[in-house]
């Protein structure tokens, strides 16, 4: 499944500095408003160690770690809504995208302008939920004509529909962001069908400055305090450390870098995951000779849903998996000692593919 992310923020709060950081592609990271007009789109592969200790026991022609598309959405301000700045543009990007990267600006630095004068994240976080929601109420009015409409006949599920809409509306007009409403699964279709800006899983990367980037400051901790009660991942990030890093050419020198900072990896990777956690995505393997590969899924997917992020056919014709226990192939080291340990499990459609299995399906088309 292609996973998209995309990171939103007012400007000048180092969005584009994470952008070049977790991409290593080079957008513009000008001390200006408006310096990516076009959302720049990177492809980054999620970090797994687990795929390189795969790798080193199978030793395959290939390994193919899995991606995320990170989506660099230029700078929202307040009036986005109404087509300020570049803000449909924007709004439409956001719309794109699985998640949501909100950078807020966490440090003081006279050298980088604030678009409002001054540093406070609560306050930007507010104006950048602000625009969102106003284009929410504007999706959700128009949704309730309709549906009101349609339920004048006596239709029983547009009474329904009707009912849920309103629900949501006033959420949104009581400062709401959709994603902290408690939706029933029934109802959890129709909120994904109207494709709301701030339905979206949120992760904030609070940009905080050398110093803080452990422990945080004064900024993050009135920060995490005003998202207490908000469906949301928040974690603490340095972008300028980031650039250092991934300007970095080897492995080791990586890994001297971070241990000097008191880090035990780069702070893209901890963002990377939990963009993971919050979407609610676990990876599985294939291993062989020709390729040791990750897949993402969605937790609690079963065997044959798996086999289909493969080939439809595999989904189509599956007869049964074959699971080994990531640990227990790490254990014993090949696939054929896990069988003779007897840890390999036969599974039919049923199975619920756990994070971390190393599977291999058998299929019929």
């Amino acid at each position: 499944m292609a996973l998209k992310c995309g990171i939103v923020g007012l400007p000048n709060v180092g969005k584009s500095t994470l952008f070049n950081a977790l991409t290593s592609a080079k957008a513009l990271a000008a001390n200006y408003p408006f310096a990516t007009k076009e959302p720049n789109v990177g492809i980054i592969t999620v970090p797994d160690s687990r795929l390189d200790q795969l790798a080193a026991l199978v030793n395959p022609q290939k390994v193919l770690p899995t991606t995320v598309e990170i989506v660099d959405i230029a700078g929202l301000i307040k009036g986005a809504s109404q087509g300020e700045g570049l803000g449909n543009q924007f709004l439409a990007n956001i719309r794109e995208v699985n998640a949501i990267v909100h950078v807020v600006r966490c440090f003081e630095d006279d050298n980088v302008v604030h678009v409002d004068g001054s540093v406070d994240p609560v306050r930007d976080k507010e104006i950048i939920d602000t625009e969102l929601m106003l284009k929410d109420l504007e999706t959700v009015t128009k949704q309730l004509d309709k549906a009101k409409k349609a339920a004048k006949s006596g239709d029983k599920e547009a009474i329904r529909i009707v009912e849920f809409v309103n629900t949501i509306k006033n959420h949104i007009e009581g400062g709401n962001p959709v994603r902290s409403l408690d939706v029933e699964e029934d109802e959890q279709a129709l909120l994904n069908d109207m494709m709301l800006l701030t339905a979206k899983p949120v992760i904030y990367a609070c940009n905080v400055d050398e110093g803080a980037v452990i422990d945080g400051n004064s900024y993050t901790e009135a920060f995490k305090e005003a998202i207490k009660d908000e469906n949301a991942e928040m974690i603490l990030i340095c972008a300028g450390i980031e650039s250092e890093i991934a300007e970095l050419d080897s492995k080791e020198d990586r890994q001297e870098f971070l241990e000097s900072m008191g880090l035990s990896e780069p702070g893209v990777n901890r963002l990377i995951l939990a963009c993971y956690s919050i979407l609610n995505l676990i990876t599985y393997f294939t291993a062989g000779e020709k390729e040791v590969r990750a897949w993402t899924i969605t937790k609690g997917t079963k065997a044959p849903g798996a086999a289909g992020v493969i080939h439809t056919d595999f989904e189509k014709g599956f007869i049964r998996a074959e699971v080994i226990a990531f640990q227990d192939f790490i254990q014993f080291k090949s696939e054929a000692a896990v069988k003779e340990a007897g840890k390999m499990s036969v599974e039919g459609k049923e199975y619920v593919v756990k994070d971390g299995d190393v599977m291999h399906f058998r299929f019929n088309v």
